[in-house]
């Protein structure tokens, strides 16, 4: 027994080993360092906050304790979302001590929200910011063109995305004018290339006249999807001059983008459908007015006759009305001429009173007057008429000009080509559409050049 009590009390040495401050803080920073060098902690944030610095401080808490910890900014760009005070978290930390103030404390490497995923609650957080600027207001949506015939697409151009676009909107009966704008719809630098692409459009838009632009992808995970929950390509959304159709995923699939867009729809696929339905409603409709206008017409051409045929059965016959103005003219001729013999001799008289006047005041001098007058104004009649020519003339030219400017011919003026695989001559537009050894003929503005594919580049 007196062993083991030797063994629960040491001896104590006769001189002990005396510590400062600093020597006591750095042997337990060094003891707690090196026995807890990454654990997992889960708790509540609180006292949250963060200064000049980036780094975020506050105190991880439970229902009986509390603990200091710090996220230094350098370990925050993995963070899908931003820490607040009340939010529960999971933590890996490594355990530290504060030698200055002799205070043990957190070092986050890692931090997960509890309950709804990062992805999840990053969306939540940006969902909330960008609802209270009004960016999702039905009053700042721009209004879709009844007839958009002009398309840019924010989209992978290898994905299946557009081509099922370009598939639906091949059955459109309108012509289409349709421009890619490539990009990548998922990883780390999708988000900005989106948005790049986007402001791009803005700034072609005046040369282009685009009625849309249609930003999407297929389906895919929420980290796949991610790129359009980011506030870079929301607000580049936003701030877009053309009318955007947000067309990510698949139906139970929804971003931050669809909020922001001036229009939603659930798949690429369903965007062109809508294009098209659109241009199909607005022919249709037009069909309408067009039959309406005929069927106007036709009433109206059908009262007309009928008026007609009626206004037929009041008119007497001719040869009794012919008879019934005979007498009549005959005894109108008779009282004609008498009083035609009474008229002229009065007539006789006034003329040789009104010969003796106009002797006194002959006419010549306001013919004269009146004849100036005519040529002044025929005159001026012509100047008129050669400005309405010159005018007519001058619009015929512009005319021609624009003609000339949308030729197919002036495009090849300006350095561009058509290519055609042979020998069906068929009109290349994607590289896929050819194979290595292969002819091809291309057209230039003056002259075409027969060519042998050496290799494809995707």
């Amino acid at each position: 027994m007196g062993h083991k009590k030797a063994m629960l009390y040491p001896v104590l040495d006769e001189t002990p080993s005396v510590f400062t401050v600093s020597g006591l803080n750095a042997r337990i920073k060094g003891l707690l360092e090196s026995n807890y060098p990454l654990i997992w902690v889960k708790g509540e944030i609180s006292n949250f906050r963060v200064p000049p610095s980036g780094h975020y401080y506050f105190t991880l808490k439970d229902d009986q304790s509390q603990i200091r910890a710090v996220f230094f900014r350098a370990r925050q760009r993995h963070l899908r979302f931003v820490p607040e005070s009340g939010l529960e978290v999971l933590c890996q930390a490594r355990l530290s001590v504060y030698e200055p103030r002799g205070e043990y404390q957190l070092i986050i490497e890692v931090m997960e929200p509890q309950g709804l995923g990062a992805l999840q609650l990053a969306f939540e957080q940006l969902k909330k910011k960008l609802e209270a600027e009004g960016l999702f207001d039905l009053k700042v949506k721009r209004a879709i063109s009844p007839c958009p015939q002009r398309i840019a697409i924010v989209t992978s151009p290898t994905g299946a995305a557009v081509r099922d676009i370009l598939k639906v909107l091949q059955r459109s009966t309108c012509p289409l004018s349709i421009t890619l704008l490539p990009v990548r719809v998922q990883g780390q630098e999708a988000a900005g290339e989106i948005a790049a692409a986007l402001e791009a459009a803005n700034r072609l838009a005046e040369d282009f006249n685009w009625d849309v632009i249609i930003v999407g992808r297929g389906g895919g995970s929420i980290e796949d999807l991610w790129p359009f929950n980011e506030e870079i390509v929301a607000r580049a959304m936003a701030a877009s001059r053309v009318p955007t159709i947000s067309a990510v995923g698949h139906e139970i699939d929804f971003t931050i983008s669809d909020l922001v867009a001036d229009l939603r729809v659930p798949t690429p696929t369903a965007a062109a459908e809508w294009i098209v339905a659109r241009l199909d409603r607005l022919h249709r409709d037009l069909s309408q007015v067009r039959d309406r206008m005929l069927q106007a017409a036709v009433q109206k051409v059908s009262g007309y006759g009928q008026q007609l045929g009626f206004l037929e059965k009041r008119l007497v016959h001719p040869q009794r009305r012919l008879a019934d103005l005979r007498l009549f003219i005959d005894d109108r001729l008779e009282r004609l001429q008498l009083a035609l013999s009474r008229r002229l001799e009065k007539l006789r008289t006034m003329h040789a009173h009104l010969s003796e006047r106009m002797g006194r005041a002959h006419p010549s001098r306001d013919i004269q007057a009146y004849r100036a007058i005519l040529d002044r104004q025929r005159r001026e009649l012509i100047l008129h008429g050669q400005k309405i020519v010159d005018g007519q003339r001058f619009k015929l030219q512009n005319a021609v000009g624009q003609l000339e400017s949308l030729s197919p011919l002036g495009v090849l003026a300006r350095g561009y080509s058509i290519t055609y695989r042979m020998p069906e001559k068929k009109v290349l537009r994607r590289a896929a559409e050819v194979t290595a050894g292969q002819d091809v003929l291309v057209q230039l503005e003056e002259g075409h050049l027969e060519c042998r594919v050496r290799e494809i580049l995707e």
